[in-house]
């Protein structure tokens, strides 16, 4: 539980840094992270977790997890989605990676900065995958961890991830 609060920790000061650089750098358009989409994890039960955490933290819970809702930088009319999902224990989603945990990107310009990974030598471990709501590939990094990155398409997410099942 005490690394669970500080992977929390960690990536609310993420959260939080990256909004403040966003109000004061200028946007250049480059391929590039813009956020975290979501934080996945393994679970022994994955209902009963969330219903845990539904019912002592008071976290809405849709049927993907919880789904936490803001609004983008300097653009307050725009708004951004992070999902958080515990996966059975067993998945094999996680894989090639043996970690417990697996954070999902928010990209702008998810082909190019696909580009500029192939250059380095950085190869995906699929292809990417086109649905309604944006479109996602995998890759690993130097340490072993499975990376998704998700260019969002936030209005059609908006539709699909607002309703909180109790």
């Amino acid at each position: 539980m005490k690394r669970f609060l500080l992977a929390l920790l960690f990536i609310a000061t993420f959260l939080l840094g990256y909004g403040f650089s966003r109000l004061t750098l200028p946007s250049d358009h480059r391929p590039r992270v813009t956020g975290i989409g979501g934080i996945f994890f393994k679970a022994k039960d994955p209902a009963a977790l969330k219903a845990w955490y539904s019912k002592y933290l008071g976290i809405g819970m849709t049927a993907y997890g919880a789904n936490f809702e803001w609004r983008q930088g300097i653009d307050s009319t725009k708004k951004g989605f992070t999902i958080w999902t515990p996966f059975k224990e067993t998945t094999k989603y996680f894989q090639p990676s043996e970690k417990q945990f697996m954070i999902n990107y928010r990209v702008e310009g998810l082909n190019q900065l696909l580009a500029n990974m192939k250059a380095a030598g950085i190869l995906p471990t699929d292809s990417v995958q086109k649905v309604s709501y944006g479109n996602f590939v995998h890759i690993m990094d130097p340490d072993g961890n499975k990376i998704e990155l998700w260019e969002p398409n936030d209005s059609e997410y908006a539709k699909m991830g607002s309703v909180v099942t109790k």
